[in-house]
């Protein structure tokens, strides 16, 4: 999800940025609080969410952000929203929300005025929860911001509290037989920061899932499991698929060459997608996306809203 970008900020705006994350840490939710979450089949459950940020290659500052919202249990695309974007922060480890979040919320906030209908009732993030530095991670980040349940999904261990991707730490993946198995992730303080996964029966590389927001791990790991047709949750990976298919598209109308983008291939078509949604561009009616400028980042998290 993240590409580092050069520099960094100013000591005071880390120090502001700490801040906001305690401030907010305060308001995660951290057990079920949805019907769906406690039934064994997750009934009730319809719309599921996921968001990436995918970078244009060799330009550290453009990317895509995309917001995809699927069906559950079938997992077919009912939504998706792609958007260039000028990421202005530089990346800083255990900061990723101040550097990609304003413009995720900024498509759910979309996604709520245009078509509340179409509203994902989870959303999957590529990255961590609670298993984090601060116990704050992007995924607790956009939950709170945004109210909605959030599971942070990540790919490699953040090593943290103790957590350390050792030697005992590949013995247990070894002991992960089959998709739906985990084991906790037990940090030096004793706490549980989240399960490394198998998602799948043919994926030998765990995912590490955490909390991020109004779910319980339990609910986490079992719903993370259900949404995998492959290694990544399907969520995710769609959004991943259509933002670097968008990039490669938004690339070719002006006149940029873009080395093909082999995964574009396996992107489902939506059957239909909202009025008034960024969607696909067609022909001669392709036009250049708008490039969502820098923010001002005192207050915007506070604020639930970003100031242009």
């Amino acid at each position: 999800m993240a590409r580092k970008a050069a520099g960094k900020p100013p000591e005071e705006i880390l120090l502001d940025w700490k801040r906001e994350q305690a401030s907010l840490k305060a308001r995660v939710v951290d057990r079920d609080t949805e019907a769906w979450q406690r039934d064994p089949a997750f009934s009730g459950l319809q719309r599921v969410g996921g968001v990436d940020v995918s970078f244009v290659k060799d330009d550290s500052g453009s990317a895509c952000a995309s917001l995809v919202v699927l069906s559950y249990p079938e997992l077919e695309v009912l939504y998706e929203d792609c958007r260039m974007v000028t990421l202005t922060a530089p990346y800083v480890s255990g900061f990723l929300a101040f550097r990609e979040l304003p413009f995720l919320v900024d498509a759910v906030q979309q996604l709520r005025q245009r078509e509340p209908r179409l509203m994902p009732q989870v959303l999957f993030v590529d990255g961590n929860g609670v298993l984090h530095h601060r116990g704050f991670g992007v995924a607790c980040h956009l939950g709170v911001l945004t109210d909605l349940p959030c599971i942070g999904v990540a790919k490699k261990l953040l090593q943290v509290d103790g957590l350390e991707n050792n030697a005992l730490h590949k013995e247990k993946i070894q002991l992960l037989k089959a998709g739906g198995d985990s084991f906790p992730l037990m940090g030096g303080s004793g706490t549980v920061l989240g399960r490394a996964l198998r998602s799948h029966d043919h994926s030998t590389k765990p995912l590490y899932v955490s909390v991020g927001h109004k779910i319980s791990l339990e609910a986490a790991v079992r719903l993370t499991h259900s949404c995998c047709k492959f290694r990544i949750p399907e969520p995710v990976r769609q959004a991943d698929i259509r933002s670097r298919d968008y990039i490669r598209r938004t690339q070719e109308v002006q006149g940029v060459p873009a080395p093909p983008s082999g995964r574009s291939k396996e992107a489902q078509r939506p059957k239909a997608c909202p009025q008034g949604v960024s969607e696909e561009p067609a022909g001669d009616e392709l036009t250049v996306p708008r490039r969502i400028q820098a923010l001002t980042w005192t207050g915007f998290f506070m604020g639930l809203s970003p100031v242009w």
